[in-house]
């Protein structure tokens, strides 16, 4: 059975006439091992499959290996070297090798022809210790997993933790710690990790000519994205779509980047009238035509939060404002506001959390473009708290829960809705910048991906340069530059781009990956080219001019 470390048969010596030469370099095993030690390899692949363990053909598992794990599959012609420890979970795919000394524990995956240097961890699990007042081995385990893609080389001593994903064909240098996804075809190295090449040139990148092209394209056929969606006096996101406003403000903000004018369905006092009359006298907050302001309402209601960020900028952008200060949100005193970010459910619903404070922050601005008396000391308020609240290890605010969508999500929607909308600068970027990239390199390796999850990412990232140097530039860069190919491809001519790549083109999605390609764009100093900049609910100013620095 496994770990059974010797028997009569593996004291035979190889060919070479080193006993055990055949445990330390499996890789040769069935060219120079002698027959009695081919036999006993034989008996020991035979009893790990007794076990449950899939294990396939012309495989080597050393005598001298502690394999014990809860559930193994090892793929054809790889191997197992003397003194490594495989448990947990583990899955190895065809012509990988796991040498001498090598530990993988928990819950692991790797593809095929994945080389693993001798003495390197592969650890897909680890301790919690949130507790401090029990033993931190007393502490529950926790295991997200790590996943290692195909031909990938991981060079001796090289840490792995939990929660990793290393992208096929890449390169992770001796020694190195490894704590953030690696793209594939990256060369990796140190403590942290960092990346120090690409293996190859990576797919043309979006030239100066063709993001001209692209701004003209857009300001060429704006006017029939606008036009397909006016339907019965109505703006809609998409065809057969109902009426909302968010339809409406999104054809504002297209309208406004793309033209410079309102949109042509209406005068421009229509449009004013018609936004202005959505607005409850007594909250302050707008809702959807025909919503009866007597209703229960959530201050969590992503609808109610972000009209005061949609309706508040496209009255801006059409030269008005809103006739009643969001009073739901600008009358609660500093301390109320410090006890409504405190009972907000930031570990568990962090998008909904930061929708909220995103709102918040908006109708502060409002009110405080206004003039109102009280609303700098709720600036303050807030800012302290946003400071006090950060996770310097992350750079975010909130749990990670099963992932970084939500809290990177989350993230974005506070930041756009205070520290940027006020120029306030607190820190700490670096550990945004490694999370961000993190999750950015989820979202191009997510068929699936949205514009808000491109935007969350291309944002943070401008944001963090904006206000804290440059961290990892050349990643920074290669992000960008993937996202912006992305954005720029998505474009269906005549009708705009898609929120998602399972839905049809829209006004959302058309605003949305406009704005994402402006900050991509920007951040490898070329979006000048695009012949648009942003001036509503993602322009990259602050509203705000605020002298306020301070350190997270």
């Amino acid at each position: 059975m496994a770990g059974a470390l010797t028997t009569p048969e593996t004291t035979t010596s190889d060919e070479s006439g080193e006993p055990l030469a055949a445990d330390f370099e499996p890789w040769s095993f069935w060219r120079t091992a002698s027959d009695e030690q081919q036999r006993d390899q034989h008996r020991r692949i035979d009893a790990l499959r007794s076990h449950g363990f899939v294990i396939g053909a012309d495989c080597v598992v050393s005598r001298l290996a502690a394999v014990h794990p809860d559930a193994l599959v090892l793929g054809d012609r790889s191997y197992v070297a003397a003194h490594a420890h495989l448990s947990g979970d583990v899955t190895i795919g065809a012509d990988c090798s796991v040498n001498v000394g090598v530990a993988v524990r928990g819950r692991v995956r790797m593809g095929r022809a994945v080389r693993i240097g001798a003495h390197a961890s592969l650890l897909g699990f680890d301790h919690r210790f949130d507790d401090p007042d029990t033993e931190m081995f007393r502490q529950p385990l926790r295991s997200v997993g790590v996943e290692i893609g195909d031909d990938v080389w991981l060079g001796t001593h090289v840490v792995v933790v939990d929660g990793v994903r290393i992208g096929s064909h890449s390169v992770v240098g001796a020694g190195s710690v490894v704590t953030h996804d690696v793209p594939a075809w990256a060369v990796v190295a140190g403590n942290p990790a960092r990346l120090i090449r690409r293996r190859r040139e990576p797919r043309a990148r979006t030239t100066r000519a063709s993001l001209a092209a692209h701004g003209d394209d857009a300001r060429a056929q704006v006017g029939a994205v606008l036009a397909s969606a006016w339907v019965d006096e109505a703006y809609r996101d998409s065809p057969g779509a109902r009426p909302t406003v968010r339809a409406h403000t999104d054809a504002v903000e297209l309208a406004d980047l793309l033209t410079g004018a309102p949109p042509p369905q209406l005068a421009l006092p229509d449009h004013v009238a018609r936004l202005r009359s959505l607005q409850d006298e007594r909250t302050g907050l707008v809702d959807e035509p025909g919503i009866a302001w007597g209703r229960v309402t959530s201050l969590l209601d992503d609808g109610q939060a972000y009209h005061v960020l949609d309706v508040g900028y496209a009255l801006g952008l059409l030269g008005s404002s809103f006739v009643h200060p969001p009073r739901t949100l600008t009358d609660l005193s500093p301390a109320a506001l410090v006890d409504l970010l405190d009972v907000l459910p930031w570990e568990h619903q962090t998008w909904g959390s930061g929708a909220l404070v995103d709102a918040l922050g908006t109708a502060l601005t409002w009110a405080a473009r206004r003039g109102h008396p009280a609303a700098a000391g709720r600036v303050e308020a807030v800012v302290g708290w946003i400071v006090a609240h950060r996770d310097a290890a992350t750079g975010l605010w909130g749990g990670s829960g099963d992932g970084l969508r939500e809290p990177v999500n989350g993230t974005y929607r506070l930041v756009r809705g205070t520290l940027a909308q006020w120029g306030v600068r607190v820190g700490g970027e670096r550990a945004l910048v490694d999370t961000v990239l993190a999750r950015g390199t989820q979202v191009l390796d997510d068929p699936a991906a949205s514009a808000c999850d491109a935007l969350d990412v291309v944002h943070l990232l401008w944001w963090a340069g904006s206000t804290g140097g440059v961290h990892r530039a050349p990643e920074v860069a290669e992000t960008a530059a993937a996202i912006l190919d992305d954005a720029l491809a998505r474009w269906v001519p005549g009708a705009g781009t898609p929120f998602a790549p399972d839905l049809p083109p829209s006004l959302q999605g058309t605003e949305m990956w406009l704005a994402t390609a402006w900050y991509a764009a920007d951040l490898l100093g070329r979006s000048d080219a695009l012949g648009y900049r942003p001036r509503g609910v993602h322009r990259p100013e602050p509203f705000l001019a605020t002298s306020c620095t301070l350190d997270a």
